[in-house]
């Protein structure tokens, strides 16, 4: 679901409470949080340039390959490298990138026409035949793209001009354009990508984008370090940092430690059980930005126990939510009352908070969910949740669900797995054999939350259970086909009431995106944005 990201809903799931990063409290690209926080698009501005700086990732890139990046740490760095299309601003609204302008002419086209006189970071200069290279490369089969399926109403890429490029479809779909702001719009260099073959992005290996920062080296279990693109076309976001270095550090506590003493100069997705502790130090500052995710549980087998809607409605309503924002977000953030957080609304932000007062608010009712479970015949039944030792959030949220299923009569069982098979149940079906629930983080990638229901439809790759129901399945292909937004938002709101009713996934938590800057650095997007937006170009030095 968005993301059904490899490490991606597993990276979201440690951004769990990771992060106290899952979700938005709001349509709104700033407001303030129930937890006593502010939500703000960015940090305040830097005064000054810095040599360099260094950030904490709390995992190591798999990739730098553009089609292949499909988590929190290679976006985190390629956002800096790699451009799109077109744009995500850190307040979640879309704007020219690569393109200076895209058409719908008809129903089945869109043209896009390039910004002339881009070039990448061996001086070559960007042409519409670089941009039918990169986006066939995401719909080829053998590239293997998890973002292969944002291509699938794509008949044709085709170059029309010098800079123009256009896509024809075999049915109408709003949300291809609207993926040319994240990774399936992203552009390499043709000759490039020719030139390096399978050592394209890999460890120890090179990429030749646009982006403001160009990658310097990389050193496998160390480092990843970026130098400042002299040639870079948008003046508006001139690195004010000559060189970013990238450390990762896995380890919750010692990532603290890193920003505290002031070994890392910031980092995203802050670790929930330190927030507290960071939020109070003079040594930096925890800021808080709009989120498109939310905490859920997505149910993997509908043949099992949970296969009965009243078993799903039962274990909803047993979840005491508010404690588990407590204990695995640090309290920062509010439950949720339907899969797609608030923030993920932020096409027509005018009309979510009518499309949420909609919704029912969220039922904590043990007696009522225990009736549930025995009316359905489920007393004592089994469900099997995977948990793994990833990061201590999971294992937090994990025990809860157990807890509150055994309350009401389930057999609620825990599946302890590494964070590698954790990974593989998002991308390998074979993985999700045995089990009924996981715990993800699904998040959008751009301002739309059709982009996260499109997970739900049958035969989906984000639709790690094979939930189907045709009624969605055609209210979706409607919504899609909706160029206006305010059409396209209500039609996306009536999937959110089916998803709520049907619950292929079970809605926990959401909470807002979290970034930690130390005393020295300051302007950084606080916000989800920063996965494609070029964020460490507007950090520099806090004080003249």
């Amino acid at each position: 679901m968005r993301t059904p990201r490899l490490l991606a809903t597993l990276a979201c799931t440690v951004a769990l409470a990771a992060t106290a990063t899952a979700c938005s409290g709001a349509a709104q690209p700033s407001g303030t949080g129930a937890g006593g926080y502010t939500v703000t698009p960015t940090s305040p501005a830097a005064k000054g340039p810095l040599p360099s700086l260094t950030w904490s990732l709390y995992a190591e890139p798999y990739t730098l390959d553009y089609a292949q990046a499909y988590d929190y740490p290679p976006n985190t760095v390629l956002a800096n490298v790699c451009e799109q299309l077109l744009r995500v601003t850190p307040d979640l609204k879309i704007e020219p990138g690569l393109a200076v302008k895209w058409e719908n002419p008809d129903p089945l086209v869109w043209v896009y026409t390039l910004r002339p006189g881009v070039t990448f970071h061996d001086g070559t200069v960007m042409t519409a035949d670089d941009v039918v290279a990169s986006l066939r490369r995401q719909m080829d089969p053998a590239t293997g793209s998890p973002w292969g399926s944002a291509f699938k109403n794509v008949k044709a890429v085709e170059k029309t001009g010098p800079l123009q490029v256009t896509l024809r479809l075999t049915k109408p779909d709003v949300l291809l354009n609207e993926l040319m702001a994240a990774s399936p719009g992203t552009i390499e260099s043709a000759a490039f990508l020719a030139r390096t073959g399978k050592e394209y992005g890999v460890p120890g290996g090179k990429v030749n984008c646009t982006g403001p920062y160009a990658l310097d080296s990389w050193q496998q279990g160390e480092s990843i370090t970026l130098k400042k693109h002299p040639a870079y076309w948008d003046k508006r976001l001139t690195p004010k940092t000559d060189a970013v270095r990238f450390t990762f550090v896995e380890d919750p506590a010692a990532r603290t430690s890193a920003f505290l003493s002031g070994t890392a100069d910031g980092g995203y997705m802050v670790p929930s059980a330190s927030l507290a502790q960071l939020r109070a130090t003079t040594k930096g500052k925890v800021y808080f930005g709009p989120n498109t995710a939310a905490a859920n549980l997505a149910v993997l087998d509908f043949h099992g126990t949970l296969g009965d809607l009243k078993v799903r409605q039962a274990l909803s309503m047993a979840l005491d939510r508010k404690n588990i924002v407590k204990a695995a977000a640090g309290g920062i953030g509010v439950p949720a009352k339907a899969p797609t957080a608030r923030g993920a609304w932020a096409l027509v932000p005018e009309r979510t908070d009518g499309y949420f007062k909609a919704l029912p608010e969220p039922v904590y009712d043990v007696a009522a969910a225990k009736t549930l479970v025995d009316e359905a015949g489920a007393t004592g039944k089994k469900v099997t949740l995977v948990t793994s030792t990833l990061a201590p959030e999971i294992s937090i949220v994990a025990n809860a669900v157990q807890a509150a299923g055994r309350q009401i009569g389930l057999d609620v069982r825990l599946k302890s797995v590494a964070p590698e098979a954790y990974s593989s149940i998002f991308v390998d079906p074979n993985a999700r054999t045995g089990l009924d629930l996981v715990i993800t983080n699904g998040y959008d990638n751009t301002p739309d939350p059709l982009e996260f229901y499109q997970y739900l439809r049958t035969g989906d790759f984000g639709n790690y259970g094979n939930w189907s129901d045709p009624v969605f399945d055609a209210a979706f292909e409607r919504a899609n086909a909706a160029a206006d937004p305010g059409a396209r938002a209500d039609l996306t709101a009536e999937l959110q009431k089916i998803a709520v009713q049907e619950l292929p996934v079970i809605p926990l938590y959401e909470a807002p995106y979290s970034v930690f800057l130390g005393s020295r650095v300051t302007g950084a997007p606080a916000g989800i944005a920063q996965l494609y937006y070029p964020w460490a170009a507007t950090i520099g030095a806090a004080g003249r």
